[in-house]
């Protein structure tokens, strides 16, 4: 059963459709253009005047991208990391054993990361790498400094790519770790895992931080505007995690918005609001204010899950995409 949202406010009719043709495993902005990055190949750029372009950007699957704004990076099951703006791309690197690029993230000054297997590469004003213990499971710069959050089996490590004299930090909890993210501040590191959970360390005095009570893996996560909430996937409603004390959440409880018969997939965090983008499994789009809970339903279900969600960077415009490639932009300005 379908959760309609019968007598929530609308925006529905704001939304401009796009042929993706294949299915959507990211989406991103580039000025007000929308690119959505396909699972085979290829990103299909969605021009403001409504002109389409394929930009055919690895040769076979796009396994992970990362955007801040001016560029987008990609990594595929062809060994090669590519970087591309409005006009064209470019090939950054291709790993030497041909392995799958499982993760990249964009730091501050341009400062790129991307792994393979066990290696974390990270590419400043020198490629330099580092051998995890495991398989990297995620990737996350620190705001400030030259420095990256690695998630792996039995926890994270946290390296100074130009610093090869400094050990690198580790930082334990048993269990596999899937994906990381840091928060604006660089106070906290927050990693998902393979269990329907998330862990955090407070990075002052590594204070540990459990994170429960996901009906399934947390996939999507996110921070609202100044990094006061950590909004994630992997339930039947958006749970946010407080971030605005010197604790973080340690014993706190989240914020629960937007509850339905459907499971969250993907959320995406307003730039200039305390908004949050949640698409669910049975295709809904709503947009939830953190302040009062109020809600504006963005796509009515359809016939596949969410992807993807993304921002423009002014917050006027926000794109989805779907496993079924049924994609959109809509106008919120």
């Amino acid at each position: 059963m379908s959760d309609t949202r019968s007598g929530t406010v609308s925006v529905v009719e704001r939304t401009r459709t796009v042929d993706a043709g294949g299915a959507i495993v990211g989406a991103h902005f580039l000025g007000h253009t929308a690119v959505f990055v396909l699972g085979e190949e290829a990103l299909l750029f969605a021009e403001p005047n409504g002109e389409l372009r394929r930009m055919d950007v690895h040769g076979g699957a796009i396994l992970a991208a990362a955007s801040d704004g001016e560029r987008i990076v990609s990594g595929g099951d062809d060994g090669k990391v590519v970087t591309t703006d409005l006009g064209s791309s470019r090939l950054l690197a291709t790993d030497a054993k041909h392995r799958w690029i499982d993760h990249v993230a964009l730091g501050p000054d341009g400062a790129v990361a991307w792994s393979a297997g066990k290696t974390a590469y990270a590419q400043g004003k020198e490629l330099r790498e580092f051998e995890a213990p495991s398989t990297v499971g995620g990737l996350a710069f620190l705001p400030k400094g030259f420095r990256l959050g690695i998630a792996h089996y039995n926890g994270a490590t946290l390296w100074f790519p130009n610093a090869p004299q400094t050990a690198p930090e580790q930082l334990e909890w048993k269990g596999s770790h899937l994906g990381a993210t840091v928060s604006p501040d660089g106070r906290f590191l927050v990693t998902t895992m393979q269990e329907p959970m998330l862990h955090g360390w407070r990075l002052a005095d590594r204070k540990h931080m459990r994170m429960s009570g996901y009906a399934a893996r947390v996939t999507s996560f996110g921070w609202t505007l100044g990094g006061r909430w950590l909004a994630t996937s992997g339930s039947d409603q958006i749970i946010l995690w407080p971030f605005q004390s010197k604790d973080g959440p340690m014993g706190k409880q989240p914020r629960l918005l937007a509850p339905s018969e459907q499971r969250v997939e993907v959320v995406s965090c307003h730039p200039k609001q305390d908004i949050v983008a949640a698409g669910y499994s049975d295709g809904m789009v709503l947009l939830v204010r953190v302040e009062d809970s109020a809600e504006v339903l963005a796509k009515k279900p359809g016939e596949a899950p969410l992807t993807a969600l993304a921002w423009s960077a002014d917050g006027t415009l926000l794109a989805f995409g779907t496993e079924s490639g049924e994609v959109g932009i809509i106008d919120l300005a």
